[in-house]
């Protein structure tokens, strides 16, 4: 017997969602979990705010994974059926105002009730807000990233894989850690006031998301770190994103460019040594 699977045998609450980004509406769902609860995500493998298992490290409980595709068709006895056989000593579960389940969604927690104990938690708000995983993926591809951070409650990051750059930032204008990012969703183009993970060190930084207009026109996540001088030798990053400067711009000369560069460090210096 794997240790999942022993885990999944002493579960006795769960909290029923998509979770993705682990807003605040995730975490009053999540507050109601005793101490032996779980998260039951359900992927759907769309365009995620934190991809598949980055979730689990914005929680202190465990988190199992199940495909959306393997539970759509479910009725409400079958669910329940499928919920006794994976969580044996389950005894309550805790969903959202608006959770559905099985064909064309024709069940809700009313159906559920008939089997264990449910709990309905209703819609939180941010600011006059709903907070929805939807109106957060706008905000953030639109680039307000301080009101995203609000509706999720904490600072929006990506984590990648870091690559070799053009080489021109450290010879001509200032050293950058080029990172390349999958599945994570990509903030509106633009100049960020940011900090950077590197291994167990964070710094703060300024990252530019775009095409590089001024140079050779290809996309990139580009991070300069701030009043340090380090030669990077991690092969990952985390990039937490605070607030945005500006949109992108075309410069003419690289000389211009840096002048830029250099305001956009005071911005990011003056916002960063607000958090």
């Amino acid at each position: 017997m794997n240790s999942s699977i022993i885990l999944k045998n002493k579960i006795t609450s769960i909290a029923i969602g998509g979770f993705d980004g682990i807003h605040v509406g995730h975490k009053a769902l999540i507050s109601k979990l005793d101490s032996s609860g779980a998260l039951m995500i359900i992927n759907k493998y769309q365009s995620s705010l934190t991809p598949g298992k980055y979730r689990c490290k914005f929680v202190d409980k465990p988190c199992f994974f199940y495909d959306l595709s393997t539970i759509k068709e479910y009725k409400a006895k079958e669910f329940a059926e499928f919920l006794k056989q994976e969580f044996p000593k389950l005894k309550k579960i805790i969903v959202g105002y608006d959770f559905k389940f099985g064909k064309n969604k024709c069940c809700g927690a009313k159906e559920l009730n008939k089997f264990y104990q449910v709990e309905i938690i209703p819609a939180v708000e941010v600011d006059n807000i709903p907070v929805h995983s939807g109106t957060i993926k706008k905000l953030i591809k639109n680039g307000e990233i301080k009101q995203a951070n609000k509706l999720l409650g904490r600072f929006y990051s990506i984590e990648g894989q870091i690559i070799c750059g053009q080489g021109i930032g450290k010879k001509q204008l200032v050293p950058t850690i080029n990172t390349l990012f999958h599945d994570f969703l990509l903030p509106k183009k633009g100049v960020y006031a940011t900090k950077i993970i590197l291994g167990k060190e964070i710094y703060k930084s300024v990252t530019f998301v775009g095409i590089r207009e001024s140079t050779d026109g290809k996309f990139s996540v580009e991070t300069h770190i701030i009043d340090s001088k380090i030669e990077c030798k991690n092969k990952k990053a985390e990039i937490i994103f605070y607030e945005r400067i500006r949109a992108n711009k075309k410069f003419n000369c690289l000389e211009k460019l840096k002048e830029q560069i250099l305001k956009d460090i005071k911005k990011s210096k003056e916002i960063l040594n607000v958090y």
